[in-house]
């Protein structure tokens, strides 16, 4: 688990200064507009969102809706972008399976592109349920690849520099919230984009 977090950590703190117009950047701002076209958020919920990067993805939902926006990443210069672009939210670094909140304060919590990055899934479904008030809603924007393709593509992750753990169906997703004790809400799929939102009971 530590090194997939270092990899993680090392890979993004080199492309933090210049992320936007990165690949990886570029590559994610489909799941940001996909994810917010299918978010359901009201004036003053709680936001949570994991593997923030440099914030953008809140910065998005606080233009639907007046939030309390909070931010969490693995890479501590992602933070640093993040904390100078919108100072009016509150970042910090840790990793998914140890998120710095209390218990049940979270209204709303977002995974955007960055679940294929966690080493320990099923950790972070408990910390997610920990940290959610009860009806609280975890979206997942995630990467989908077909049957036939995912199994030889998670062959080569090993050899990933960034970090990256597992490509995920949407039903191994769904099965491990359902196993923390999630209700599936919907699944939404648009070509290489899979969106999974679960319900904290």
């Amino acid at each position: 688990m530590g090194n997939y977090h270092e990899k993680n950590k090392n890979a993004y703190d080199k492309k933090a200064h210049n992320y936007d117009h990165t690949y990886d950047g570029k590559f994610t701002e489909k799941f940001k507009a996909l994810l917010l076209a299918n978010l359901s958020v009201r004036d003053k919920d709680s936001v949570l969102d994991v593997g923030c990067g440099n914030g953008t993805l809140l910065a998005k939902i606080a233009g639907l809706r007046q939030i309390n926006g909070f931010g969490t990443d693995i890479s501590p210069q992602m933070i640093l972008q993040a904390k100078g672009r919108y100072p009016t939210f509150h970042f910090s670094v840790a990793g998914c399976e140890n998120l710095p909140f209390e218990d049940q304060t979270i209204d709303i919590l977002t995974v955007c592109a960055a679940y294929h990055h966690f080493p320990d899934v099923d950790a972070f479904a408990l910390e997610a349920k920990r940290v959610l008030k009860p009806g609280g809603n975890l979206y997942i924007a995630e990467v989908y690849l077909p049957p036939v393709i995912r199994p030889m593509a998670n062959l080569f992750l090993p050899l990933s520099k960034d970090g990256d753990v597992k490509f995920y169906s949407s039903k191994e997703i769904a099965d491990t919230f359902s196993n923390a004790g999630f209700r599936l809400v919907n699944v939404l799929r648009e070509r290489h984009i899979q969106i999974v939102q679960v319900q904290r009971t």
